[in-house]
């Protein structure tokens, strides 16, 4: 299997960074494209530095790169993974702007009609955004919040995390050891 990963500018980059190692530890060849914003995001929000984010991915492409073998629908994946999506990033996957080298290959997955998975960062929404999120629902993307589960009774940050991470590579049919699942209420 083999999946991109975009990590944006807004908060949140520990999504992406979990979803890498969780991806490296399943065997899952990743590609790596980190925002010239999440740069300052993971060094603010996270204990990881940049060297260290990248170490966690099979190949590691600039934002810049739009020769990047990920800017090809000729290079097969399996989709991609926006992990957080900055609304700008949003808003440029919908309308087909690819200036950057996470948009050009959110256009290639959603042209070739591989998987999607957006983790659409921001509160409250306003109407553009869900005006945004919705289209690209009609494009084939999934719109994933990282909303927290409680069901799971979550003691840490890092419970939520792990949850949300493994809920997200369920669109993958990839499975995260150590996840809890919703088993009904007993009795």
């Amino acid at each position: 299997m083999r999946i991109v990963v975009g990590i944006t500018g807004a908060s949140g980059a520990i999504f992406g960074i979990r979803s890498l190692e969780a991806m490296k530890a399943l065997g899952v060849e990743s590609h790596l494209i980190i925002s010239r914003w999440a740069r300052s995001t993971i060094s603010h929000e996270t204990g990881y530095s940049i060297a260290q984010v990248e170490a966690l991915a099979s190949e590691v492409h600039r934002e810049d790169n739009q020769a990047a073998r990920v800017s090809s629908g000729s290079f097969k994946t399996d989709g991609m993974i926006i992990a957080p999506c900055s609304m700008k990033t949003l808003a440029a996957v919908r309308i087909g702007f690819g200036d950057t080298l996470i948009c050009r290959a959110a256009d290639v997955v959603l042209k070739e009609r591989r998987k999607l998975v957006i983790l659409a960062r921001e509160s409250p929404l306003s109407e553009i955004h869900l005006d945004n999120m919705l289209a690209l629902t009609r494009m084939g993307a999934i719109i994933f919040p990282p909303v927290p589960a409680f069901y799971n009774k979550p003691s840490s940050v890092d419970d939520i995390v792990h949850h949300i991470v493994g809920r997200v590579l369920d669109q993958f049919g990839l499975d995260v050891s150590g996840m809890s699942r919703w088993n009904g209420f007993p009795g």
